[in-house]
């Protein structure tokens, strides 16, 4: 059966454009397993796909969509049977290999991880990318020592995807959530998810910039990357970390050893992308166990296929808030 999908293409001229296209099967790649796709996701590097930014697709035409959940169609793997449903994240699904943002999708059933008991495919692409990788972090933050015993816990770009995805898991573990954001319309709804208070990022930024701060945070989630993070390892308490994934500040870091050296601080860094399937299942267990989907559907939107070329540039613009969803069904 031909399936929809938001193809992207590239003009002789250089220019992207992205429409809605019916596709016939022998368009699907390569692969062992074939899902009928429910829900994807919209992440910030979907918003690089879409709009040819930051080298991230390489070759047209081309499916965005990092994420994916759905049901399995047909499967030449003993793991997977038809009807079982499945989570995709990662494995640069979306950007070298056709992604999310199609109601058909072919891949590699090393690349899935069956969904969680309890869990619908909706809340699987409530949390996708951002909130394995948010899992990930606290999970890295824990094994250096983190308790919620110990201080505040930073997370800074908190009103996007992957921050308040922290900020509620952070919360529902009991820690003092101090949440960055540079919109202050959105506190109120940080609060409700968890956050004790919230920090303006003109504010946290605008103090004096020294080789080492004044120590107050116990760990560190940072989403954002560049001068916020150069910043916020100042400021880090003897033995902390910063768990670090986001380049949305850019990619250069301006720091000084002596957060290292003198508080024996650590930045873990943190790959969501070519993670195995025994370090991805522990991972979404405990998702399952601690995320509320209830509690976070007010960060929650959705969108269409036909919709998303405009969401695209609303993300890299700053003008998302939480999660955006892709409605493929």
């Amino acid at each position: 059966m031909p399936f929809q999908a938001l193809l992207t293409e590239k003009s002789e001229a250089g220019a992207i454009t992205s429409s809605v296209q019916t596709l016939d099967n022998s368009r699907l790649p390569d692969g062992n397993v074939t899902l009928t796709v429910e829900w994807s996701g919209l992440n910030y590097k979907d918003g690089l796909a879409l709009t040819g930014g930051g080298g991230i697709v390489r070759t047209y035409p081309h499916i965005g969509g990092i994420d994916a959940s759905g049901t399995v169609l047909d499967s030449a793997d003993p793991r997977y049977a038809p009807g079982d449903q499945v989570i995709l994240t990662g494995w640069r699904v979306g950007e070298t290999h056709w992604g999310g943002y199609a109601q058909k999708l072919r891949l590699d059933a090393n690349w899935l991880v069956p969904l969680p008991k309890g869990m619908s495919t909706r809340t699987a692409m409530m949390l996708g990318t951002a909130g394995f990788t948010a899992m990930r972090a606290i999970d890295r933050l824990e094994a250096n020592g983190l308790t919620p015993s110990g201080g505040e816990v930073l997370v800074t770009g908190a009103g996007g995807g992957t921050g308040s995805i922290a900020v509620h898991l952070l919360g529902k573990l009991g820690y003092q959530v101090v949440a960055v954001s540079g919109r202050p319309q959105l506190a109120e709804g940080l609060r409700q998810l968890g956050a004790t208070s919230i920090i303006a990022r003109d504010e946290l930024m605008a103090t004096p910039d020294k080789p080492l701060e004044s120590a107050r945070w116990a760990g560190v989630v940072d989403t954002v990357g560049g001068a916020m993070l150069g910043k916020v390892l100042k400021q880090v308490k003897a033995q902390g970390a910063v768990a670090a994934f986001g380049n949305a500040g850019g990619i250069e870091l301006n720091t000084t050893v002596l957060p290292f050296i003198l508080r024996g601080v650590a930045l873990l860094g943190i790959d969501s992308v070519m993670q195995s399937y025994s370090a991805r299942i522990p991972a979404w267990t405990r998702l399952a166990e601690l995320f509320d989907p209830v509690a976070f559907e007010p960060f929650v939107s959705e969108v269409g296929l036909a919709e998303l070329p405009q969401a695209a540039r609303d993300i890299l613009a700053g003008k998302v808030q939480g999660r955006t969803l892709v409605k493929l069904r």
